[in-house]
């Protein structure tokens, strides 16, 4: 056990499911949108993709706004290209997850949208054949579904408030550093991951 530490709450992209910007950028490269870095990167968005990720605007009207950037590509190479980035969930993260749970209350925040939350889920299913990645918390926050977004101090201070923890002593594992600044903020315990790394590290007394 982790002192003082009841509550981990984890981020998804790069945490748990790994990931790699440069796919979903050549993807759209592909698709004739050879600046597509300027509209989007893990550190920095423009107001499409924040209005996405907080449900401001929904699937479909997402996916016709970027068609206006492209040769009009179909549908579903608009949304191919954007989930390119989800690379693969390892089952030993669900099985430390698992593990987790016997020690600790576990939550998920995550800057998403529903069409990458569609895709972590059929992934899930179609290896795993589990139906959503949320079982494995005991509750999972999404920003398109409470009209928050990391890395704001007011996000973590909502959270903390629902799930009814405490701030100091709660976990926040997460890949980005200006969302670990965000918690740090609202008083959390933070650990910086770099990308894609393996979590088990973090929990040595930890068996699978």
């Amino acid at each position: 056990m982790l002192k003082g530490v009841k509550n981990i709450l984890f981020d998804l992209g790069g945490v748990l499911f790994h990931i790699d910007y440069n796919r979903t950028i050549d993807a759209f490269k592909e698709l004739g949108i050879t600046n597509f870095k300027k509209y989007f990167t893990q550190h920095q968005q423009c107001e499409l993709f924040d209005a996405f990720e907080t449900g401001k605007i929904s699937a479909e009207l997402f996916v016709k706004t970027i068609q206006k950037l492209s040769a009009n590509c179909a549908n579903q190479e608009i949304i191919d290209a954007w989930n390119a980035m989800l690379v693969d969930l390892p089952k030993e993260n669900l099985n430390f997850l698992v593990a987790l749970s016997e020690n600790y209350r576990l939550f998920l925040l995550s800057n998403t949208n529903e069409i990458h939350i569609q895709f972590v889920n059929a992934f899930l299913k179609k290896h795993y054949n589990i139906s959503s990645i949320n079982q494995f918390f005991e509750k999972a926050y999404y920003s398109h579904e409470i009209g928050m977004r990391k890395p704001h101090k007011s996000t973590f201070e909502w959270v903390l408030k629902d799930s009814n923890i405490l701030a100091e002593e709660t976990l926040f594992i997460e890949d980005t550093a200006q969302h670990v600044e965000g918690a740090k903020q609202a008083g959390l315990k933070t650990h910086h991951l770099k990308s894609n790394a393996a979590i088990i590290s973090l929990f040595p007394d930890t068996t699978l």
